[in-house]
């Protein structure tokens, strides 16, 4: 019998049945088949590693070392000091091990957030000859260029999917498992306090603290990495002061040069220093915090009040939750501005007539 057909939760109280559906059935059943037949495995983050992508690599390091599977984990960036307090962090690697004989990409199915992956020698060739699975709660199409198989869920955090994933198939979730899937399911859902968690997430987030993954250990880590220097609370203010504000006040900004970038973001993150007080502002409706490069890329992180950041950054190619999104662009910043202007106006004015 499938391990999504006919069975309850193991984990569910009561043995309240897992409501798969075919499609995900189907998705699930090819996944654990290539998983199974794999001996090496290579987990893959994207070039913007965060909470949700780190703590499902880890979880997804666990559960199937505990198969007898040999994990690599691998990042094309060095894993920002804020991620830390994920216990096991120091072991993601930054060079590609071509010698796995399976990959799991986790946490997005956008070749412009792999370019860095795809741009290193040999890589683009591995994954193109390859079996790779995508686990992703991002549902919107894929645009990945090599074939693989979609885990795509309807979830708050790439996490939730892994472990309804191992549920399913059976698979044990340890404690120190658990404690991943815990951290990267609060990570991406601001301590499940955003407005697209569900049921269903209380109720995953209960099952693996039943499996000894706990709130406080996580948030008493967090918090303690989270801590900035007198420099940092210093240059936080700079940002501020910073801060313009478009479409009467609705629409607010904040560009960080690639000097800001080499000098700061070593000891913080300068998006995450101030997104959330620029979404807090009186009038404020999204935020949006852009990063420039010397070799002309832009980057785009979008908070909203309202559910349109996945569709201001849909604009430029980019991606996210209603909520929370990011995007990725190659063009001067002022170009950037004119069109993130009209893109968030349009998102705006269509919210308002839908309400």
């Amino acid at each position: 019998m499938s391990p999504f057909q006919g069975r309850g939760d193991p984990l569910a109280p009561s043995g309240r049945a897992v409501c798969f559906s075919a499609t995900i059935k189907a998705m699930y059943e090819e996944a654990k088949q290539l998983i199974n037949d794999a001996t090496k495995v290579i987990i893959i983050q994207a070039e913007n590693p965060d909470g949700d992508s780190l703590g499902s690599s880890l979880a997804l390091e666990e559960i199937l070392g505990t198969l007898g599977k040999d994990i690599v984990m691998y990042c094309p960036v060095e894993m920002p000091k804020y991620l830390r307090y994920f216990h096991g962090w120091d072991r993601v690697v930054s060079e590609f091990d071509t010698s796995a004989d399976l990959a799991i990409i986790v946490d997005t199915s956008a070749d412009i957030l792999l370019s860095k992956v795809l741009d290193t020698p040999g890589v683009r060739s591995y994954l193109e000859t390859h079996p790779v699975i995508v686990v992703d709660h991002h549902i919107t199409k894929s645009t990945l260029s090599f074939d693989h198989t979609p885990i795509f869920e309807e979830a708050i955090s790439s996490s939730e999917v892994i472990y309804r994933m191992a549920v399913g198939s059976g698979w044990d979730i340890n404690a120190q498992a658990a404690e991943h899937l815990l951290g990267a399911q609060l990570a991406d859902s601001l301590g499940l306090s955003i407005q697209t968690v569900t049921p269903e997430s209380y109720r995953i987030a209960g099952e693996l603290t039943k499996l000894g993954a706990h709130v406080a250990t996580i948030e008493d880590r967090r918090r303690e990495f989270m801590k900035k220097s007198p420099e940092i609370l210093a240059y936080k203010g700079q940002l501020i002061g910073r801060i313009e504000y478009f479409l009467d006040g609705k629409l607010a900004t904040v560009h960080i040069p690639w000097e800001d970038i080499q000098a700061y973001s070593d000891q913080y993150n300068p998006s995450v220093l101030v997104l959330d007080e620029m979404r807090l502002v009186e009038g404020v409706e999204v935020a949006v915090a852009i990063k420039t490069y010397p070799d002309g890329k832009a980057t785009g992180k979008l908070r909203s009040n309202i559910p349109i950041s996945e569709t201001i950054a849909s604009y430029f190619g980019g991606g996210g939750h209603p909520y929370a999104a990011g995007f990725r662009v190659y063009e001067s910043y002022d170009r950037l501005m004119q069109e993130l202007i009209s893109a968030a106006d349009k998102a705006l004015k269509d919210n308002h007539e839908a309400a």
